[in-house]
């Protein structure tokens, strides 16, 4: 027998099975889900440029001359003109040595000069009048042909003379020792009251150094790149590794006859007209050569492309400020550029930093650039 129930308890009941259906439905409902925030990313635009082919080298600094100035007489040296290091002249005093033996020595060789020359012309004299009386036969042939002998002997000794004078007058001019080119003066290796010999040691050596030479090598795989295009005067710029400021510029000079086998390099020089004396004989530099110039292509930073499984590729920037994934090809870097042959367009923006925290579809937010306002994409 089942058991009835009031009106009042009816009513109830059925007040809380309703209660429970709502919570049991508000139970069973989804929770919704709160949206990542933007993914905070740096960007720049594919622009078009006239973007240099360049060949980069490590290289070495050498002067365009060096002389090792010794003596060639043998003396006491008396002065030194010049000071460590300076920037001598060509044809400019550097060292004297003591001139008085050599001018003694021209002296006595002017003094036999004169004395010959003399002797001289009294054979001549004599001949002269032999061979009128040789024709009226008041002196013999044997006679004459004596004194022409004789004036022959003075003859060859007036040009020995003259010949030992013109070697005192060149010792007595080696005894001032001048720069035979302009450059740098490195350290003394002698001092005042030393006695220098001829040919002896080097008394200081001079390095040319404005105009100066980088030499470098590339890899011989470059040569007919550089042979195409080597009719002109290639630009090279150089700069040491720890310096600031822009790089020195100058010109190939030079490209080996042979390729070097032990490292399949090729020997390149380059002139550099050094006014600021930025380049340093025996100084290593960073070398670049440039072989010609692409005009208008695409370029982006080289920062923004990333190397995937699938092969390289961008994230791009939408107008809704979302990011999508963009497969590209490349054809070289140049510097910190790199530049596009397929995949993008001018004007599209790439991002250069923040890839890692990226997925297709991804919101961002454009970050400042350095010193300027914080901009948002879309």
């Amino acid at each position: 027998m089942i058991p009835r129930f009031g009106a009042p308890y009816a009513r109830s009941f059925a007040r809380a099975t309703a209660l429970a259906l709502t919570a049991l439905s508000v139970g069973c409902g989804k929770k919704e889900v709160a949206a990542p925030p933007p993914v905070p990313v740096t960007v720049a635009r594919v622009e078009r440029k006239n973007v240099p082919f360049e060949l980069p080298a490590n290289g070495t600094v050498e002067p365009l001359q060096a002389v090792a100035v010794e003596s060639q007489v043998t003396g006491y040296l008396t002065r030194v003109a010049f000071k460590e290091g300076d920037d001598v002249k060509a044809n400019q005093v550097l060292f004297q040595i003591d001139p008085r033996p050599f001018a003694a020595a021209l002296a006595q060789a002017r003094g036999m000069l004169e004395r010959d020359l003399a002797q001289l012309k009294n054979a001549e004299i004599d001949v002269q009048r032999y061979e009128q009386l040789v024709a009226k036969d008041y002196v013999t042939t044997q006679q004459y042909d004596q004194a022409k002998t004789t004036a022959a002997t003075l003859r060859a000794t007036v040009t020995a003379d003259s010949g030992a004078v013109e070697a005192a007058q060149l010792n007595l001019q080696f005894a001032t020792i001048r720069a035979p080119i302009s450059g740098r003066a490195g350290g003394l290796l002698v001092k005042e009251g030393n006695l220098v010999k001829a040919s002896g040691s080097t008394l200081v050596t001079i390095n040319q150094i404005k105009p100066i030479l980088v030499r470098f090598a590339v890899p011989a795989s470059s040569l007919p790149a550089i042979r195409k295009y080597g009719s002109a005067a290639l630009p090279v710029s150089a700069k040491p590794a720890t310096a600031t400021g822009a790089p020195s510029q100058g010109t190939l000079s030079f490209v080996d006859n042979a390729v070097d086998t032990t490292t399949g390099t090729i020997l390149l020089k380059g002139r550099f007209d050094n006014k600021d004396a930025a380049l340093w004989p025996g100084e290593f530099v960073n070398v670049v050569l440039e072989l010609f110039t692409q005009e208008n292509v695409l370029v982006i930073p080289t920062q923004a492309v990333v190397q995937g499984q699938q092969g390289t590729y961008v994230f791009i920037v939408n107008s809704d400020a979302t990011a999508s994934q963009r497969p590209i090809t490349t054809l070289r870097s140049a510097g910190d550029l790199t530049v596009v042959d397929k995949g993008l367009n001018a004007g599209e923006t790439v991002v250069t930093d923040g890839q890692l925290r990226l997925t297709a579809g991804s919101k961002v937010q454009v970050k400042a650039a350095p010193g300027g306002d914080q901009q948002r994409t879309g």
